[in-house]
Order: C-alpha cells, then sequence, then structure tokens
C-alpha cells in the first residue's frame, strides 16, 4: 500500500463545558474532552468491568461556535477527525505534549441545551401540521378543467 490514512471516529460524552479561544480575524477553536467506554466481562471471575477512554477535541469556527452553543457536560456527540500531536513550552522550560482530533465532521447525537426545546417546538408544529383537514370541493372536476 502506497498511501497512508489518519482517521478517527468516535461516540463519545462530553466530560466537562466546551472551553472556547477566540483570536485576531474573527476565528475560533473550541476545545473539550469525550469519554469512550469499553464494557466486557472477566472470564474467570465474570466480574463485569468498564474500561474508559479520554479523547481530547478541538474544533475550529462555525463548528467551534455550534458546540458552545449546544454542548454541555454529558451530551452524546459523533465526530471523525485526524490525530494530531501538539508540543509546547512551559513558563520554567519544561516541553510539554498532548495529543487531539482535528475534528472534521461531528453529528450532535444528544444535547440538553437550546436544541432540545427548539425541537420540541418543531414537533408541535408538525403535530398541527397533520390534523390540517383539506376542505372538501363539492366542484372538484370543475377545478380540473383547463381554461385554455
Amino acid at each position: 500500500m502506497y498511501g497512508t490514512l489518519n482517521k478517527v471516529t468516535l461516540i463519545g460524552h462530553l466530560g466537562d463545558e466546551v472551553k472556547m479561544h477566540y483570536f485576531e480575524g474573527g476565528n475560533s477553536i473550541a476545545r473539550f474532552s469525550i469519554a469512550t467506554n469499553e464494557v466486557y466481562f472477566n472470564k474467570t471471575t465474570n466480574e463485569k468491568i468498564t474500561s474508559t477512554e479520554w479523547h481530547n477535541l478541538v474544533f475550529r469556527n462555525k463548528a467551534a461556535e455550534l458546540c458552545e452553543k449546544y454542548l454541555s457536560k454529558g451530551d452524546k456527540i459523533y465526530v471523525e477527525g485526524k490525530i494530531r500531536t501538539r508540543n509546547w513550552q512551559t513558563e520554567d522550560g519544561t516541553t510539554k505534549h498532548t495529543t487531539e482530533i482535528q475534528v472534521t465532521e461531528f453529528i450532535f447525537l444528544n444535547v440538553k441545551k437550546e436544541i432540545d426545546s427548539k425541537t420540541k417546538a418543531m414537533k408541535h408544529e408538525d403535530d398541527k401540521l397533520n390534523n390540517f383537514e383539506v376542505p372538501k370541493i363539492s366542484d372538484y372536476d370543475k377545478l380540473n378543467d383547463i381554461p385554455f
């Protein structure tokens, strides 16, 4: 195989609130972590074991603003992106590094904020449309006559 691939797909729950950073020129970045869980049974003890993995996500610009507006701790999200490692120097000269997922695609799977109330309002409007009755016209055949 000649090419390589750097692609990640995750479904997890937010571990904290969205942290926003704004830059000159209007650009922004949102950062937060999500937890993914793996559940299995120990064959010898029959004990249920849950293993949690934490993933640091980075969203940019409009996607970041959407996350800030709609997501909160505990919400479930689907993301696709690329793994990136970032290095920096602390004030005392120590080199730190972190591995992050640069998100390219995402879907909010469940949210507790404003979007839920809007969805409920939309469903209520749909109910009104479903109950709408088309008026009956006694001379229906006359309406189908083409005047030209």
